[in-house]
């Protein structure tokens, strides 16, 4: 069994689809499949570089977001009432999950 991740891009014209095993961090699998999310702290929860915002339609299959994310959401910028970080988001316990990748997101590290 795998998790269906869609990447939105954030004029909303693009969208790519990776197979993701279950239980693997969001932020990998980005950064894996050519997303332009920076993660600057390597998943740490150190910084926003991995602000995500999750489709409405699945935000409810995560678990809830820690006071320590949310704060560190307050920094990111075009942040929605959806948004989470790719670092702390687990792909366990749903099939298919779709976030759009915010205007801001930028990958300064080429990756």
């Amino acid at each position: 069994m795998s998790v269906k991740v869609r990447f939105v891009a954030a004029d909303g014209a693009r969208v790519s689809e990776v197979d993701a095993a279950p239980g693997t961090r969001l932020l990998d699998i980005a950064q894996a499949n050519g997303q332009p999310l920076e993660g600057t702290c390597e998943g740490q929860m150190a910084c926003s570089t991995c602000h995500v915002v999750v489709d409405p339609a699945d935000f409810a299959k995560l678990p809830l977001a820690s006071e320590n994310e949310e704060d560190l959401l307050d920094l990111a910028t075009h942040v929605s009432r959806t948004s989470r970080l790719a670092c702390q988001i687990w792909l366990e316990g749903f099939d298919s999950l779709t976030v759009r990748i915010p205007a801001e997101a930028r990958n300064m590290q080429g990756r």
